[in-house]
């Protein structure tokens, strides 16, 4: 029969949830002008720059429409030109009296309608340039493009609302987001040790997270949480919490599920004991322990959750207890023993 104290650590408990990575950004792009799709400028799945170029539309007839508006412009000019001399002349004749005050007021007017053509015409020029501009299509965003939905040769449809048609998407990749679902009751059994002062607030975006893959082992990715939805799903009876990771080396991908560990209190020392050790009377749970005479004593304790493959014990044991780790089966309370020491140790957990 093997005897060892409880093993002491300091320790945090940890909450795990499965979720789900998505982008911190996600852009769809789409054309703001129509005509030929005349190049490609990406190979489908690489990493883009913001700023590159990806599609290049037809320019011709937007270059045409901005050289006309230019000559508008130079028209409207002539005609301010025109009524700045005529208003001249009209304002010597006005001051001989040889011009009713109505063909001079006349003359005022027209000048103001000349200069408003040129600001009509600065104006449609600004929109023209913006409309060849938009024909070379760029990435809004540093990220990940899709394939192309459009092949060269296409005639694409353009425009300032969503209706213009898919070219491609980009996503972000470093950082990215991780979404999970708690429960409601998680979720309240958090906010209660966050009331007495057990933990900080899962709305402290300083609060540090775990995570890992579904082929990984330990929790080799860390991050923060970074949002808690602002209500209870009504349905599910669950809430939506988010976390952000950096990916430097883009292993983390949208879409992705994994494994997040959210801890569930501040660091304090546990008392720690096997699950072996634990043995279960009706609904108590009971640990046999050797006192100084070797003669067995049963504690009823009130375990909580396991930790690095140990069960973590909230009350019923003092850290200088003796509990019987092996040969249960052949203890008995009040019955004396002749106990071997042993030791307790930690399991590393992998999930």
């Amino acid at each position: 029969m093997t005897v060892s104290a409880p093993l002491q650590k300091e320790i945090v408990e940890w909450q795990q949830f499965t979720g789900q990575f998505a982008a911190v950004d996600y852009v769809e792009v789409r054309a703001r002008v129509s005509g030929y799709l005349t190049e490609i400028h990406f190979q489908d799945g690489q990493i883009v720059n913001k700023g590159d170029l990806l599609f290049v539309i037809d320019p011709r007839p937007y270059e045409a429409a901005l050289a006309s508006m230019r000559a508008q412009l130079s028209r409207a000019e002539a005609q301010v030109d025109l009524a700045n001399i005529q208003l001249k002349r009209s304002a010597e004749l006005r001051r001989r009296d040889y011009e009713p005050a109505s063909s001079y007021d006349q003359r005022v007017s027209d000048l103001k309608v000349a200069t408003a053509a040129v600001e009509n015409a600065k104006a449609a020029i600004r929109s023209a340039e913006l409309n060849v501009e938009f024909t070379r299509i760029t990435a809004p965003i540093t990220g990940r493009i899709s394939r192309h939905q459009v092949s060269i040769g296409n005639l694409i449809s353009g425009g300032e609302s969503g209706s213009a048609g898919l070219l491609t998407t980009i996503v972000s990749l470093d950082p990215i987001y991780f979404y999970f679902d708690m429960s409601e009751a998680d979720y309240l059994a958090f906010e209660r040790a966050t009331a007495r002062g057990r933990m900080r607030s899962t709305r402290d975006s300083s609060v540090g997270v775990s995570l890992h893959l579904s082929d990984e082992k330990g929790w080799p990715h860390d991050g923060h949480l970074s949002f808690v939805e602002n209500q209870v799903d009504r349905a599910a009876g669950t809430i939506r919490a988010r976390a952000v990771f950096p990916n430097p080396d883009l292993l983390l991908t949208a879409g992705q599920f994994g494994r997040i560990r959210v801890p569930g209190s501040e660091p304090y020392r546990a008392i720690l004991i096997p699950d072996a050790a634990i043995v279960t009377d009706q609904s108590r749970k009971i640990v046999l322990t050797v006192n100084d005479d070797n003669v067995v004593v049963s504690k009823i304790i009130r375990p909580g959750p396991s930790q690095e493959g140990l069960r973590i014990v909230r009350s019923g044991l003092s850290p200088t207890d003796k509990i019987i780790i092996n040969g249960l089966a052949r203890a008995r309370p009040n019955a004396k023993v002749a106990p071997h020491p042993g030791t307790i140790e930690v399991e590393p957990e992998t999930d």
